[in-house]
């Protein structure tokens, strides 16, 4: 398996990380191919990589143009060999051990028409990630989803799930892919620059006839996990992906209901 790592500004997350791919139960035949991508970082990201671990191919933007655009540059590096092994898209911020690719890649050979399977997500106190994986953001799901939340005072799903396996999308920060379902799904949608070029996808490739899973016997800890309620400039990124995705899928109105209904909808 190769693993594409997109990265920007997060030197001590992402030696962590790397550190746990080609370290402890990493044995040579099981230790994946890694390729980062870092997007103009200027904490020396990219000079640790290669300083540390001389094994992972190192990519360099000149800009940060986006978590789309480095994954895409990720994907054409790799795709472009010709290889036909899976891929696994991973965040920085994540403690991802071998055995947990192993378990993603089984379930890619043993389901011929997943396209792409992703762990469960925990946070760093060990409780399941919200939003790791749902439904299909139409309006209808973001406002039943809202009323939920502002209503209820519960989420519309239960993260900790380990029976549900086919989901519409699953969450980006890990996800293992069939390279088949790349080449047909084509690249990650470079106008979202972060938020929902993973809901994007699933539903693209999903349209091409390929299935999205959840594998929950494999986990991954996402230290990120919650970065959307700490950081203003995360959550403006949200609202404008989430706009640009009901116009692209759902049309001009169903975009301009969402903008009116924003001040109600609680992330």
């Amino acid at each position: 398996m190769t693993v594409i790592i997109p990265t920007w500004q997060t030197r001590a997350l992402l030696l962590k990380c790397l550190e746990g791919l080609l370290t402890g139960d990493a044995t040579p035949v099981r230790r994946p191919a890694i390729v980062v991508v870092d997007n103009a970082s200027t904490d020396g990201s990219a000079d640790a990589v290669t300083a540390h671990f001389p094994s992972v191919t190192v990519l360099r933007n000149s800009r940060n143009a986006g978590y789309a655009a480095a994954v895409n540059r990720g994907l054409q590096h790799v795709l472009s060999g010709g290889g036909d092994g899976p891929l696994a898209l991973l965040n920085p911020d994540t403690l991802c051990a071998p055995a947990t690719l192993d378990l993603l890649a089984g379930y890619l050979d043993s389901h011929p028409r997943a396209g792409l399977v992703a762990p469960r997500l925990r946070q760093s106190d060990g409780q399941p990630q919200p939003f790791a994986f749902g439904g299909d953001p139409t309006p209808a799901y973001l406002l039943r989803r809202g009323w939920q939340r502002r209503v209820h005072g519960r989420y519309l799903h239960d993260w900790g799930d380990l029976a549900q396996e086919t989901v519409d999308w699953v969450s980006f920060a890990c996800v293992a892919v069939r390279a088949m379902a790349a080449r047909q799904t084509g690249p990650l949608d470079e106008r979202f620059f972060m938020y929902f070029e993973d809901n994007d996808w699933c539903l693209r490739a999903r349209r091409a006839g390929w299935t999205v899973a959840r594998d929950t016997r494999a986990e991954v800890v996402h230290l990120g996990g919650a970065s959307l309620k700490q950081s203003d400039t995360a959550r403006k990124a949200y609202r404008r992906s989430l706009l640009y995705f009901q116009s692209k899928h759902y049309g001009a109105a169903a975009a301009l209901l969402m903008r009116i209904l924003l001040p109600l909808y609680r992330l």
